[in-house]
């Protein structure tokens, strides 16, 4: 197995073991800049990303916000599917906006006209979902724009995160049975997969016992503010 292809796989699992999201925002377009295509990327890491989610969703099932949750699978995952199956055909740029917007989310604790204007957009809860979903099916970021939505709803940090990742785990797998149902076709063998998987598992044990277990509902929501800036900031600088 490329030691690259393990470091990767070790980063991102430590990021969405804390926040939910984080393989797949930050794994894709590392991969790809490794030289894997889009397909092989996904195929890497959707079974990581859902496993981990899958993890924290049973350990915090309590606290998913369902209603939240209902308008995903009616709103976002139907798109994801449909604009996922066309990637191939479709090619746009979306990854600077959402860097911008991930930058103003982060700042809107600070700037109150900014939490303004972000609880503007998102109170059109549907229609976000929406254009998350086609932005997820085309680039796999829409992850950041799940993460935009689900901050600015101002939960306690279990419900942040088994929210996020539930969302995030059915997606996922709907992503990654579109690919099957399209015949995709995957180089990477499938004992490195399983491995992969096997990491991802222990990493989240180990950073939901050393770290996450650790921080506060108010360092949380620092860190996630935190979380988003450099999200926004590196889907800028990628795609200048």
């Amino acid at each position: 197995m490329p030691i690259e292809l393990l470091l990767t796989i070790i980063a991102v699992s430590v990021i969405q073991s804390i926040f939910g999201v984080g393989v797949l925002l930050f794994g894709t377009p590392i991969l790809l800049l490794l030289g894997y295509n889009f397909v092989d990327a996904l195929g890497v890491l959707l079974p990581v990303s859902m496993i981990i989610s899958t993890l924290q969703v049973l350990r915090h099932y309590e606290d998913l916000d369902k209603a939240f949750y209902k308008n995903v699978l009616i709103y976002s995952v139907p798109l994801v599917v449909t604009f996922l199956a066309l990637v191939t055909t479709v090619k746009i740029n979306v990854t600077p906006l959402i860097g911008i917007l991930l930058i103003l989310v982060a700042l809107k604790s600070i700037l109150p006209f900014i939490d303004r204007k972000v609880q503007a957009v998102v109170k059109y809860e549907r229609l976000y979902l929406m254009v998350m979903g086609i932005v997820h099916g085309m680039s796999n970021l829409g992850g950041s724009l799940l993460t935009v939505i689900i901050y600015s709803k101002h939960y306690p940090k279990d419900k942040t995160r088994v929210t996020a990742a539930a969302s995030y785990a059915t997606v996922a797998l709907c992503q990654l049975l579109t690919l099957l149902w399209v015949g995709s076709e995957f180089t990477v063998p499938y004992a490195d997969k399983v491995t992969l998987v096997q990491v991802g598992i222990v990493i989240f044990l180990l950073t939901e016992e050393m770290l996450y277990n650790n921080i506060d509902n108010e360092k949380y929501g620092k860190l996630f503010a935190g979380f988003l800036f450099i999200s926004g900031t590196l889907l800028i600088g990628k795609s200048l």
